[in-house]
């Protein structure tokens, strides 16, 4: 059993919780969480006001050699926005107010709270 795996995988999911939690603390609603497809996942699709808006979620332990919100590279950008279209072809096509990609960051310190940062429209 590879338990780095696991574990990046729990790091992940626990760094998903805190931007769920970022986003909805500040008035967007959390439509979907790990919607996947063939072409690959998006970690957290919301709603802002009357935008969609879909979420990269990166989450790094302090002392990692890339800061989370430095770790967005444009190949994943354009990946993202073939998911979105593949998402919004399935779900009845764009809002009224488009779609905008953010980027959360959250950043483990080794003691102490989490640091969560929100970037709106990264892409």
């Amino acid at each position: 059993m590879d338990t780095r795996g696991g574990a990046r995988r729990a790091l992940g999911r626990y760094g998903e919780d805190l931007a769920a939690r970022r986003l909805t603390a500040t008035g967007m609603a959390v439509i979907e969480r790990n919607w996947r497809c063939r072409s690959g996942e998006i970690d957290i699709i919301a709603r802002d006001g009357d935008a969609l808006v879909v979420c990269e979620v990166k989450t790094r332990r302090a002392g990692t050699f890339q800061h989370p919100m430095a770790a967005l590279r444009p190949a994943q950008i354009d990946r993202l926005r073939r998911l979105a279209d593949r998402w919004l072809s399935e779900h009845g096509g764009p809002p009224p107010g488009g779609v905008r990609i953010d980027l959360v960051g959250v950043l483990l310190p080794r003691r102490g709270a989490a640091t969560v940062e929100h970037a709106k429209g990264v892409a």
